[in-house]
């Protein structure tokens, strides 16, 4: 068992006129690891651009790089990891992603004003906003680092010279009614509006459409961030939708409730964002995925406000007007304001962790878990790969004990117990509830995972797998500055298909690799990220030296096209969580057919038939 001091927080809450306290008792340092992750940051500094990279991604002062010793280091004072050195991560970037480090591909710096593409202005709506005294700037730093998402091409040209279509105006509405006067005024003014949160796409769905000749709006909900209510009767909350995920759940902590969603990207992306997308969070199996979480949204059309009338658990009202917002990418308008489900905080959080013999083993056991519902909050399948990559993520220690612990645990499980070093794979998992609960859970996890011929590996490992989540984004930069482009994909699969497709999946990236000349081998890996009844969600990370290639980004699209189409000939969905955007919507009409196609593009000739959100995703034309 892996729990820690708790600190017993008596919480005096009032619910309208009843007065009740709450015995609530929570690790103190652990709760929710990805909340500390900004402890370090001011309020007033948490605006979503303030601090970071305008070209990769996260803060500008939070990287991986190599030091003077030929070690790679983290850099800034953000996250558990800065400051530290890791002895082995250079090593495993030399002989797993081939990187060589004599040849590096620095970033261009910040394009000046002057360099910039000059906004197009369509003087009625600059008018409109100028005497309605809305928020909004021309500056072109301004308009550049709300162009993009943070797909690898995305961040590729920027790093290396090639600006695209940048938006011409950012507005920054403060309220829902000002959301509505801005949309009525952009559609009447015949411009197109992009919406932003976060700025995490993983689509190309912020990237403007480069044939659009209208002016274009970025739509920034970032100043709309407040959580309007908490309701701890009906255990609802209402927030703005501009609230970053990391500072909603900072502010409900401290009332004592959450939410409990938790995207890989919660530090940076949007609550509108979940929304938009049909996000899916890490704790899914404690509090669902956003559609389970959703009680009620505000969605400003070209058309007016879309809502429902009440706020109740279940409506039998003809199709869910929420399923047309869910998903909706920014196409049909954008969320101004979200009510979702809440939570008490948990009691207790552990980790914990299982080595299996093999990736096969591990998906049996994590299939056994889900039919017999007893997953915890969180339970990832590393394939050996990742596996390898994570135990480089061990910090430099001056402890010859814990490296000595950490040598006999190796030959346990090698030698004594004949695992190989080279198909042996690793489920992360971290549980949560009471304390009676958690024990609970743990004993029957546990002895599942016995039954698949799983060893018990521990908690470091697992809070190691858990804290991977924020990291590897940071490390495609490093990637980036000696010529090694990766990138992450994932889909949807049934449970009859997940090793297959995980097999089927790698064996076409090194064949499409090999067959498109590129000399070093790929880096693939995989893992299991999220359970259910009757499948799996799966992410896939692959990448190559590009290195004297000539046009580095049309090898990676053909790669990557190649791996999708493998994906959905094994039966894979096209998405789970990351949405079509841009990047996906070749395939969208073999995916919900060319019927649902036109429904969709019915539901926006009627929502917005001036094409006023013209980003151009799902569906091209109208």
């Amino acid at each position: 068992m892996d729990i820690v001091l708790f600190n017993k927080v008596k919480l005096q809450i009032r619910v309208r006129s009843i007065h009740f306290t709450i015995d609530h008792k929570r690790e103190g340092h652990n709760c929710s690891e990805k909340i500390q992750t900004m402890a370090n940051v001011q309020p007033e500094e948490r605006h979503p651009r303030a601090h970071q990279k305008w070209n990769g991604w996260g803060y500008q002062d939070s990287k991986f790089l190599i030091n003077s010793e030929g070690l790679a280091q983290f850099t800034g004072a953000r996250y558990p990891i800065s400051g530290q050195v890791f002895p082995k991560l250079v090593d495993w970037f030399v002989n797993y992603c081939n990187a060589n480090l004599e040849f590096k591909s620095p970033a261009q710096n910040i394009p000046n004003e002057d360099e910039l593409p000059k906004p197009t202005i369509n003087q009625k709506f600059l008018y409109g906003l100028q005497s309605s005294g809305f928020d909004h700037s021309l500056h072109g730093h301004e308009r550049l680092f709300r162009s993009h998402g943070h797909t690898s091409h995305e961040i590729y040209l920027l790093r290396h010279g090639a600006i695209p279509r940048i938006p011409d105006i950012v507005v920054w509405p403060r309220h829902h009614k000002e959301v509505e006067e801005i949309v009525a005024l952009a559609n009447d003014c015949g411009v197109c509006v992009i919406p932003f949160g976060g700025g995490t796409s993983v689509s190309s769905a912020l990237e403007c459409p480069s044939g659009e000749l209208r002016m274009i709006v970025s739509l920034d909900m970032t100043k709309m961030n407040k959580i309007l209510w908490v309701d701890y009767e009906n255990m609802t909350m209402c927030a703005e939708a501009g609230i970053i995920g990391e500072d909603l759940e900072r502010q409900l902590h401290e009332k004592g409730v959450c939410v409990g969603h938790e995207p890989d990207s919660m530090e940076f992306c949007s609550l509108g964002g979940w929304v938009a997308t049909r996000a899916s969070g890490m704790k899914k199996n404690v509090y669902g995925n956003i559609e389970d979480l959703l009680v009620h949204v505000r969605f400003v059309t070209p058309q007016g406000t879309m809502e429902k009338s009440c706020m109740v658990p279940r409506m039998s009202t003809g199709p869910d007007i929420h399923h047309v917002i869910m998903g909706s990418e920014g196409t049909l308008g954008v969320v101004t304001e979200v009510t979702l489900r809440i939570q008490p905080l948990p009691e207790c959080i552990t980790y914990g962790s299982v080595v299996f013999p093999n990736f096969e083993s591990g998906v049996e056991c994590l299939r056994e878990i889900a039919k017999l519902r007893c997953a915890p909050a969180s339970i990832r399948l590393m394939d050996n790969q990742q596996f390898k990559f994570g135990q480089t993520l061990k910090p430099q220690s001056g402890s010859f004990f814990q490296s000595l612990m950490d040598g006999i645990k190796t030959v346990y499980v090698t030698r004594f117990k004949g695992f190989d070093p080279n198909t042996l794979c690793v489920a992360t998992l971290l549980f949560q509830g009471t304390r009676e609960s958690v024990e609970n859970q743990e004993k029957l996890v546990y002895a599942i995972a016995k039954k698949h011929g799983g060893l018990s590996a521990g908690a470091e490992n697992g809070r190691r797998g858990y804290m991977l989540t924020f990291v590897i984004a940071y490390l495609r930069d490093l990637g980036f500055d000696y010529s090694f482009i990766a990138e992450s994909f994932e889909t949807c699969v049934p449970w009859d298909r997940v090793a297959t497709l995980c097999r089927n999946t790698k064996a076409a990236i090194y064949k499409k690799c090999k067959d498109l000349g590129i000399q070093y081998k790929p880096l693939v890996t995989c893992r299991v990220t999220q359970t259910y009844d009757t499948g799996a969600c799966v992410y896939f990370y692959f990448g190559f030296n590009y290195h004297g290639l000539p046009d580095p980004l049309a090898l990676y699209q053909e790669i990557e096209d190649g791996a999708r189409d493998e994906v959905l000939a094994n039966g894979g969905s096209l998405s789970h969580h990351h949405g079509i955007g841009k990047l996906r919507k070749k395939w969208l009409p073999a995916t919900v057919s060319t019927v649902g196609v036109e429904v969709m593009r019915g539901i926006k000739k009627s929502l917005d038939p001036n094409n006023t959100f013209g980003s151009g995703n799902l569906i091209s034309k109208l």
